[in-house]
């Protein structure tokens, strides 16, 4: 099973061997600490995290709250997936014994059908009836999809009936989003009285990375008092900047000077840990996926000299729509290769376990640039070896022990969702006061 495992040529050592030394000694103290952030914050019923592992330092760069890509994960690793999702459901709704699906609009996008059918099937044989109910208008009938794994999807329009959205007579209490609604909050899902995963409020209409990295940096401090380490080796720092008008101009100045206050803010603390790296720093819209609306700079002056393309990109984000709002945030080296490709780890989280992962992988970038982009591909990590269970007797970056590393740090921004989550439960019920 292990030579499905990429064995990546990394270069660690100093700092980041030091940070997962930390984490082993302190494993009691992480896992209680852990235990009790998420009985008093509950975990999201899933969640995805993009991590950057720059050798002395190992911090989360994005976090998905509507995750794809479950075809891409080790299928040795299903039976961890499926007690997970019994774990989730339960916590949501107790009753229930059906979950209804509600994925992204992309009928044409196969490797995204296919992570849709494996999602399927995991809550599946959690025990639970499981129906898919498609936003988009095109799917007016049941509609049965071919998958190039040979596998069938069956999608049915959405329907609703009073207060509860389903498919023919399912109406159960769950319902999993799997769409991160770009394109604004469906009218068909508003006050609806059954349980919705994750809420409306988390979708990219409303939601901005910058918030949730205000509760990660936070979470960061917290765990890093716990196991005396400075927060910024697990930590990037990011900034909020707007409004930003790439085609005409406007706003290019206040983002040139945040672009220099977090280049100067962390060259400040590369000479506080002896890192001789050049910083660097990511450009990213605050609110959207799919590795749109994204560019790396070295210099503040990279962004007042943007091309015409490369601001037309810029402006672009999903739907069609116009990124506006952009987080400034510090550039991760990579350091990890696979075949003399860059590299970095995936982490999938369902409730609040680590299920599997992957390594993104992509030919034709270097370790500053963003992977997420075409030509990438994956390859899976099994945890069969534990990413929960790490192997004190060898050495800080053996696979078991580094795995355990990801899947901390993985955590810590799964925590940092459930506390947007508490945020937005917050405001409805506040909502519903007034």
């Amino acid at each position: 099973m292990n030579e499905n495992v990429p064995h990546l040529q990394t270069s660690l050592s100093g700092p980041l061997h030091e940070l997962e030394f930390k984490f082993l000694a302190n494993q009691g103290k992480i896992e209680s600490w852990f235990r009790k952030q998420f009985k008093h914050t509950p975990a999201p019923f899933y969640a995805s995290v993009d991590l950057r592992n720059a050798g002395y330092k190992l911090a989360p760069v994005d976090t998905n709250l509507f995750p794809a890509g479950f075809n891409n994960l080790h299928l040795d690793l299903k039976p961890l997936a499926v007690q997970a999702a019994q774990s989730a459901v339960t916590q949501a709704c107790p009753i229930a014994d059906g979950v209804l699906i509600i994925p992204e609009s992309h009928t044409r996008n196969t490797f995204y059908l296919e992570s849709l059918f494996r999602l399927q099937e995991i809550v599946t044989l959690a025990g639970y009836e499981v129906q898919i109910a498609s936003l988009s208008p095109k799917i007016t009938k049941e509609t049965n999809i071919e998958l190039p794994s040979g596998e069938t999807l069956t999608l049915k329009p959405l329907q609703r009936k009073d207060n509860r959205v389903g498919v023919d007579n399912f109406f159960p209490c769950a319902i999993l989003l799997n769409n991160d609604l770009s394109s604004g909050r469906p009218e068909i899902l508003e006050n609806i009285e059954q349980v919705l995963l994750p809420p409306l409020e988390l979708g990219w209409v409303s939601r901005y990375k910058t918030h949730h990295f205000t509760h990660y940096h936070k979470l960061a401090e917290e765990f890093a008092e716990i196991i005396d380490i400075d927060p910024w080796l697990i930590s990037p720092l990011s900034r909020q900047c707007g409004p930003i008008n790439y085609k005409e101009r406007t706003g290019l100045d206040n983002l040139s000077e945040t672009v220099q206050e977090v280049l100067d803010t962390t060259k400040k603390y590369y000479e506080t840990h002896n890192i001789s790296c050049k910083p660097f720093v990511i450009v990213k819209s605050d609110s959207g996926t799919y590795g749109m609306a994204i560019v790396s700079v070295n210099t503040a002056e990279d962004i007042l000299n943007l091309n015409n393309k490369q601001r037309k990109k810029m402006s672009s984000a999903k739907e069609g729509l116009v990124a506006e709002k952009m987080i400034v945030q510090e550039g991760v080296y990579t350091h990890e290769n696979w075949e003399d490709a860059v590299a970095e780890p995936v982490i999938y989280m369902i409730h609040n376990q680590v299920v599997g992962g992957f390594y993104r992988v992509h030919t034709g970038k270097t370790a500053t640039d963003n992977l997420n982009s075409p030509g990438m591909h994956f390859e899976p990590l099994s945890f069969e070896i534990s990413a929960s269970n790490p192997d004190k007797t060898k050495a800080c970056d053996a696979p078991p022990n580094r795995f355990y590393a990801f899947g901390v740090v993985a955590r810590l921004a799964l925590l940092a969702a459930a506390r947007e989550i508490a945020d937005a439960n917050l405001i409805n019920n506040l909502g519903d006061q007034i």
